[in-house]
């Protein structure tokens, strides 16, 4: 599918791009190849194949939800510039009135 030049311009518009001449024949040569290759892939036969939520489901990014051992208040807090009273002490940003 090959846009007009008055496509890219109406599509540059909507998204608020100005564009100059050389950069709309540029875009319309890459909007336009992107659209053909969505196209082949539209061609493609998917028949039979079941939809996937991952791309590859052996390969699960989740670990399970289980507690784990955490550092200490005195650890945590021992990295901290200033404390107070065993907590992080930070500077005021809201004036108190």
């Amino acid at each position: 599918m090959k846009l007009t030049l008055a496509k890219v311009a109406h599509i540059a518009r909507l998204a608020r791009l100005t564009l100059t001449e050389e950069e709309t024949s540029l875009y319309r040569e890459q909007l336009s190849a992107i659209l053909q290759h969505a196209q082949l892939l539209q061609e493609l036969d998917t028949e039979g194949i079941p939809p996937t939520t991952l791309v590859s489901s052996a390969h699960c990014m989740m670990r399970p939800d289980e507690p784990q051992p955490s550092m200490s208040r005195d650890d945590l807090l021992s990295t901290a510039p200033a404390t107070a009273e065993g907590m992080f002490q930070v500077p005021l940003i809201l004036d108190q009135r």
